[in-house]
This record gives structure tokens, C-alpha cells and sequence, in this order.
């Protein structure tokens, strides 16, 4: 009987021979993505084959999805259509009360001779990113020089005061939060006309009021406002609601700590607030001391 061996294409190369081969061949391909980047228009072709077959397995969890959200998003809008009518009723009816409150405040300066706020203009913006220093509180908004912004400008949202614009370049500008370690703002409470200055702490979501006597006329849950007397933010604007009130006799001011009333954390649009044209400049001369201290006589 005459023997002849087995083929060796029928047999094939052994494992040990496939397996050094593929793994020489999968070290060449990590190498050559990542140092020559040879493979991104290779894998951009094998994603572009593979997507519909992705999307089609897909398909069947994404209408039974769909199909849920739908009859979900529809009941959801019909109660917040309801409750957006109940709000604009009485959204109209106040907005009524405050015009009747505007036209008798002009009335009355006019009689007494005061001159009238400022009006307000506001620009919109939004954030574009908050700054990387963790030792500030300041964030970008996509408004600059370009779109009327200047440095100085508040900075609120629906509920209150955000920050103040510090810094503006064509297209963006930084604004700092009233909870930065540099940032004061002069207020005045609503309940007793009490006023004072905030100062941010560094810390999210607290104020401070400071240099406040010990029997101040303070109380916890108290509204201040912007007083306007630093000519910088405009009067009224909610600044933050007293939270706690420690009065030691011990020391001659209180510790009074605040929460500000805006979301300052959780904002993406707010409104720069642009006053149209500009406060009265001191008019009382300044008076040339004479001698011994005394004023000089003309």
C-alpha cells in the first residue's frame, strides 16, 4: 500500500502560526492608527455600511418609544396649556394693576418734581461656558462688545440679579456672579427700607450681609432689592431672601447669611440689563476749604 502525506492546504497552518499572525497583524494596525492615522476613513466606511443595519434593528424599540411618548408629550401639553392659560389670567391681571401703579408713580413725581427712573433696555444671552478657575465664580455669555454690552452692566434672570458684567470682548463677555468673593451689590430691604451691601463668599448659593448693627431691623426671610445708589445696578432688582440672622452681643454687627434669588447655578439664558441713557451728574460744587480748615468765602 503506498502512503502518501496529508496536503498541508487541506490541513492549514497551525494555531500557533494563525494566532502569531493575527496578533502581528493587529499590533501593525494599532500602530499605524495611532501614530500615521491611516484607519479613520476605513472606519468611517464601515460605520457608513453598518448604520442602516443598525438603524433597522433598532426600528421596532424606537416606535414602540416613540408611540409611548407621544400619547405621554399630549396629556403633558394639555395640562401645561391649562395651567399657561391660568398663569396669563393672572399674569394679566397684574400686569393691569402695575400699569394703573406706573401711570399713578409718574403722577405723583410729577407733582412732587422727582426725576423718573431710568428706563430699562435688556439684551439676551446665553452661556457659553463657565470659567475654569474654581477659586472665582464667572461665566461667558455668547454677547460682547459688538452686540452693546458694556462692563459694568447687570446681569439677571427671571427671579433676580445673576451677576454683573466685568469683562467684554467682540463677541463674549464674563460675568461675574453675585456669589464671587469679589462682588458687592448695595440693597435695600423691602419690609423695613433697612440698607446695606451683599458680598459674595465663594461658595455657591449664599450671600452675606455685612456691617449690619446687631439690633438691625433684619428678619429672616426678608426680600432685598437693589437700593440704586451705586448708579451701576438699577433700583428693584431681587437680589437674595435672608436666610439666617445670628445676633451676638458679643460683637457689634450680626451675622446675617442670604440666599440668592436667582437659579445662580442653574441658568443657561438671562438679560443684560442696558439702561437708556444716564443718571444726573453731581450738581453741588465742591467748595474750596480756606484756611484753618475753615470754607472759603466769596
Amino acid at each position: 500500500m503506498e502512503y502518501s502525506p496529508p496536503p498541508f492546504f487541506k490541513r492549514g497552518p497551525s494555531l500557533l502560526t494563525r494566532f502569531t499572525f493575527f496578533s502581528l497583524l493587529s499590533v501593525v494596525l494599532l500602530v499605524a492608527d495611532a501614530r500615521f492615522n491611516y484607519l479613520p476613513l476605513l472606519r468611517q466606511g464601515i460605520a457608513a455600511v453598518v448604520y442602516p443595519l443598525e438603524r433597522l434593528s433598532a426600528l421596532p424599540a424606537s416606535l414602540a418609544s416613540r408611540i409611548g411618548d407621544f400619547f405621554v408629550t399630549q396629556s403633558q401639553l394639555q395640562r401645561d396649556n391649562e395651567q399657561l392659560k391660568h398663569q396669563q389670567l393672572l399674569d394679566g391681571a397684574a400686569l393691569q394693576a402695575g400699569k394703573a401703579l406706573e401711570s399713578e408713580n409718574q403722577h405723583l413725581r410729577q407733582l412732587l418734581e422727582l426725576r423718573e427712573r431710568l428706563p430699562r433696555e435688556f439684551i439676551a444671552a446665553e452661556m457659553v461656558y463657565s470659567n475654569r478657575d474654581p477659586f472665582t465664580r464667572r461665566v461667558v455669555v455668547d454677547k460682547g462688545f459688538q452686540h452693546g454690552v458694556r462692563a459694568g452692566q447687570a446681569v439677571v434672570d427671571e427671579a433676580g440679579v445673576v451677576g454683573q458684567v466685568t469683562r467684554v470682548f467682540p463677541w463674549v463677555s464674563e460675568v461675574t456672579l453675585v456669589t464671587d468673593r469679589e462682588q458687592a451689590i448695595p440693597i435695600q430691604a423691602v419690609r423695613s427700607g433697612l440698607r446695606g451691601v451683599t458680598f459674595g463668599i465663594g461658595y455657591d448659593g449664599t450671600l452675606e450681609l455685612r456691617f449690619m448693627p446687631v439690633n438691625a431691623d433684619i428678619q429672616n426671610g426678608d426680600l432685598l432689592v437693589t437700593s440704586g445708589i451705586d448708579g451701576t445696578y438699577p433700583p428693584g432688582l431681587p437680589v437674595a431672601v435672608v436666610s439666617n440672622v445670628e445676633r451676638n452681643a458679643a460683637y457689634p454687627f450680626a451675622r446675617i447669611t442670604c440666599t440668592p434669588a436667582a437659579s445662580v447655578t442653574g441658568f443657561t439664558q438671562v438679560l443684560i440689563v442696558a439702561t437708556t441713557g444716564r443718571p444726573p451728574e453731581n450738581a453741588v460744587p465742591d467748595e474750596e476749604p480756606g484756611p484753618k480748615g475753615r470754607k472759603a468765602k466769596k
